[in-house]
């Protein structure tokens, strides 16, 4: 086995015409309670934004799942997240994403590292779903 069957580095930005606040505050929303898969089904997240927070899905009488904890929060600018996020085999998974200031608005930068067993439906899906959230965060801020 090979270090890059281990491990995942993906990277992906995406320009928003609006303030960093209001990006902030709608990219934590899409990452909760406003969280689907690109079929349009709600993952029934939540996110406690605060460090410390935990990210989980609540399936509700009692069944969830663990996804990560906030790692670091800096709003409007920085959230940290680590844990197993959809992984439920053994991995660790960080993700970071910025939002930055631009001349027309915002610039998010998000970036989704893991090392461990990673199933090769989790490697090819990955980018795919955090294209479809950064895409409905567009779309409900501007």
């Amino acid at each position: 086995m090979k270090i890059e069957d281990l491990t995942l580095d993906v990277e992906q930005h995406i320009d928003i015409q609006a303030a960093p606040e209001k990006v902030f505050t709608a990219m934590l929303d899409q990452l909760g309670k406003n969280n689907t898969t690109p079929a349009g089904e709600s993952l029934q997240l939540q996110i406690e934004a605060k460090p410390g927070g935990r990210w989980f899905r609540d399936r509700g009488n009692g069944i969830g799942h663990l996804w990560g904890f906030v790692q670091v929060i800096k709003p409007p600018s920085l959230l940290e997240l680590s844990g197993p996020m959809f992984m439920s085999y053994p991995a660790t998974n960080h993700v970071e994403v910025k939002v930055e200031k631009t001349a027309t608005g915002s610039r998010v930068s998000l970036r989704h590292r893991a090392i461990g067993m990673i199933d090769p439906q989790h490697r090819q899906g990955v980018g795919t779903g955090w294209n479809h959230m950064l895409t409905n965060l567009k779309k409900a801020v501007e």
